[in-house]
């Protein structure tokens, strides 16, 4: 049966619907940054490097056509201007010595250097450049000491089998590469959580109609048949679950009403000749006939009433597994009724022999139909009288469990048979010595059932058999919801 009680957040479909969707666009937006991050390095590099091989064979050829007593100051000249030109101005406005970020080496065949360029001495970019190994016209990465960020190097071999280097520090590149990475991180997550924030929302006001109907169905297949989940317009698939809701609940009331036709009509084909046969025996038990006459009517008439039970409880059976027996239900002190009840049967369990215990707090107010909890107590102590021994003890116990008032019967007697014990509330099934109609607790099932319930029956520790019903407490009765068009928004 369906539950009022609210779920955590994390147990919504529109939670679940909006992280899984979250998290499907979240995976999406990881490949598009890596994809665009590796995109980004690939041409920022391409650019360098085609500068670098640009620049490097201009320098050749300024260090072939130049005499040999003024190509330091040329080259120091050339290096200097390209590294005006092409070092970026936010990196020369911050103080940085744009010299620190190009350098020219010439070396010679036996790698001992002829003509240096650059900031600061020499000897550390040798050195890197001798641990790397340099593809001529393959510009690569050099880690220099004293640097933070590579360089990125190309090689050019002279006619004469010297080796020119140009290299240009990476930092910029990288500066650039790392405040990409940041902003598109910022857009992702900020897409991100835009998206989760759409889909929840939206799943959520979606549900929330979905949940509204819940509820009015739920309403209307416990009290009321004949009103119907509120309908609202359009086509999309909320407004065709409401529709489909109706026709099947118009389905069900033609099949209630049926149901109830048929059990009235036969209640009362078969009551009617029963009573006027009960009748005719009780004027001929009060008549002055002999004394043998007396005891057979009297027989004849308790087998009249146990059979005026039997149709009364299968009928009510039959009602409640089809989910249409008719309940008017009130707060009830189920405390007041059960000292009512034992005190109303106390003369027979005293006659019996049977003793009763009963313990309870407070008075528990339960949402449950008078007349069914009445004859649903008064099958469980006639149950008591019929089958247990003289000397048992019968405890009941009073008590809230969660959102259910608690009615605990446990006795110190024999216990549930066998063939019982398994299946004490299936229809028909009684021990193999009892003379009952096996009725009893297939009737109290039906009523704890249709009132939203739950009842268990075994062998209990006292060594007897133990039954407990759980029924539901009044705070429970559904309060009126407001319907889809008052809470309808466009």
């Amino acid at each position: 049966m369906y539950s009022e009680t609210n779920k955590p957040k994390g147990h919504t479909a529109a939670w679940r619907i909006s992280i899984w969707s979250t998290l499907a666009f979240a995976v999406g937006s990881v490949i598009l940054f890596l994809f665009l991050q590796r995109f980004a390095s690939h041409e920022i590099q391409n650019r360098t490097d085609a500068w670098l091989s640009g620049e490097v064979e201009t320098l050749g050829d300024v260090a072939e056509r130049t005499p040999k007593d003024s190509l330091h100051d040329r080259i120091v000249d050339e290096v200097a201007e390209l590294a005006t030109k092409e070092v970026p101005l936010e990196l020369q406005a911050g103080g940085n010595d744009p010299n620190q970020a190009v350098f020219f080496i010439e070396t010679d065949s036996d790698n001992r250097l002829k003509l240096w360029a650059g900031k600061g001495d020499s000897k550390p970019y040798l050195t890197a450049i001798s641990r790397t190994i340099i593809t001529p016209g393959k510009p690569a990465d050099v880690f220099i000491t004293g640097f933070f960020h590579p360089f990125r190097v190309v090689c050019l071999l002279t006619p004469e089998g010297d080796r020119i280097h140009l290299g240009l520090s990476e930092a910029h590149d990288i500066h650039i590469l790392r405040r990409m990475r940041l902003r598109l991180l910022s857009i992702c997550l900020g897409m991100v959580v835009l998206g989760f924030c759409i889909v929840f929302f939206a799943t959520k006001r979606m549900l929330d109609r979905v949940h509204r109907i819940t509820r009015t169905a739920n309403r209307i297949g416990q009290h009321d048949l004949r009103s119907r989940v509120p309908e609202v317009r359009g086509t999309d698939e909320i407004a065709q679950l409401a529709r489909t809701l109706n026709r099947m609940l118009d389905r069900i009331e033609n099949s209630v009403n049926q149901l109830h036709t048929i059990t009235n009509s036969l209640a009362h084909d078969l009551r009617s000749p029963m009573m006027a046969v009960r009748g005719k025996l009780e004027l001929a038990l009060l008549a002055d006939h002999e004394s043998a006459w007396t005891d057979p009517i009297a027989s004849a008439l308790e087998e009249l009433d146990r059979l005026s039970d039997f149709l009364t409880k299968s009928l009510d059976v039959a009602e409640a597994n089809a989910d249409a027996l008719r309940l008017r239900p009130v707060s009830i002190n189920l405390d007041e009724l059960l000292r009512t009840m034992v005190d109303l049967y106390e003369p027979s369990l005293t006659e019996r022999g049977l003793k009763v215990s009963l313990h309870s707090g407070d008075s528990l107010m339960v949402s449950a139909d008078p007349a069914l909890l009445h004859r649903m107590l008064a099958n469980l102590l006639d149950n008591a009288i019929k089958h247990l021994p003289a000397g048992t003890t019968i405890h009941f116990q009073l008590q809230q469990a969660g959102e259910f008032g608690r009615l605990e019967i446990e006795d110190d007697g024999p216990g549930f048979p066998a063939e019982v014990v398994d299946r004490p509330f299936e229809k028909n099934v009684k021990g193999n010595n009892s003379t009952g109609s096996g009725l009893g607790l297939a009737f109290a099932e039906a009523v704890v059932r249709a009132h939203g319930g739950q009842i268990r029956a075994y062998n209990g520790g006292r060594g007897g058999a133990c039954i407990i019903v759980d029924l539901p407490l009044a705070t429970r009765i559904p309060a009126e919801e407001p319907s889809l068009e008052q809470t309808q928004t466009s």
